[in-house]
């Protein structure tokens, strides 16, 4: 099942930020460092083009992300024109205290009180902008969810005297093109409840788990991945977990216990997409 997701309230969302690049010098988009091309929102690299606004591409849950695959998106990054790219998490003030002063370098025009700079944060939803937001503050101003589209409406703060920053919605665009896309946004928490089949969901990431990353699942689960497809992995978990309904393995059950594991960190380090199997799935057009 094709997995599509555009609430209502973002088409509006989008007119909104469309106006509001014409006041802005530098877009914040921030996507999730684990699946960093599924988690960027095309509507937002057309609508920063047509303004020509340079962008700081923030790959946030860097923390929960494969390290050596994120310097590789990193490195990927860093050739685009207009593009500076940078990995962290937004619950480090530390890391996140960094952003302004590389937005400084994409624009060094905007640098005093009588040209304050000003940003704008971008995203899809649940890739942690309002957490970037608070950490950039100081104090909790935006509101934080652990489901995707808690931002309904734009608002601006001052940063510092010459800084302010616009907060955006989450923003998804009307149809996802790729398949695999929808599921690795889902399988991270992107996609509303009611637009997903969490079963389904939790077999794509189990086949992803056991081609790269068997030794998590022995380590978690304690079994032997080795010999297993989805269906089989969904079934050990069922087992280790006790996820039975009326004797039988609950499935539905065990796709939950998967999906949670992932998307706290419980099975390490991981990441859904390469630049190489991106670059693959276009080659191939589906």
């Amino acid at each position: 099942m094709a997995i599509q997701w555009f609430p209502g309230h973002m088409n509006a969302a989008r007119k909104e930020v469309a106006e509001s690049l014409a006041r802005i010098d530098v877009v914040i988009e921030v996507c999730d460092a684990r699946c960093p091309e599924a988690s960027r929102n095309p509507l937002i690299e057309r609508l920063r083009e047509v303004r020509q606004r340079p962008a700081l591409r923030v790959l946030n849950k860097a923390d929960l992300a494969d390290p050596a695959i994120t310097a590789a998106w990193l490195e990927a990054y860093g050739r685009e024109p207009g593009v500076a790219a940078i990995a962290i998490s937004a619950k480090e003030p530390g890391e996140v205290a960094k952003l302004p002063h590389l937005c400084r370098r994409l624009a060094p025009h905007r640098n005093d009180a009588t040209k304050p700079l000003r940003l704008m944060i971008l995203g899809i939803p649940n890739v942690g902008k309002s957490t970037l937001l608070n950490a950039l503050l100081r104090r909790r101003i935006a509101a934080v969810g652990d489901e995707p589209a808690v931002t309904k409406h734009q608002q601006r703060y001052d940063l510092a005297p010459d800084v302010s920053i616009l907060d955006t919605p989450g923003l998804m665009w009307p149809k996802i093109e790729h398949d695999c896309d929808g599921y690795m946004l889902a399988a991270c928490h992107a996609i509303g409840k009611n637009a997903v089949i969490e079963e389904e969901v939790a077999m794509f990431l189990a086949d992803i788990l056991l081609e790269r990353y068997p030794a998590r699942l022995a380590s978690r689960y304690e079994i032997d991945p080795h010999a297993l497809d989805a269906v089989g992995l969904l079934e050990a978990v069922a087992r280790r977990r006790g996820c039975l309904r009326k004797g039988e393995l609950d499935l539905e059950k065990a796709s939950l216990v998967l999906l949670k594991d992932f998307r706290s960190g419980a099975l390490g380090r991981i990441s859904l997409e390469t630049p190489k199997t991106r670059a693959a799935l276009l080659a191939q057009g589906v």
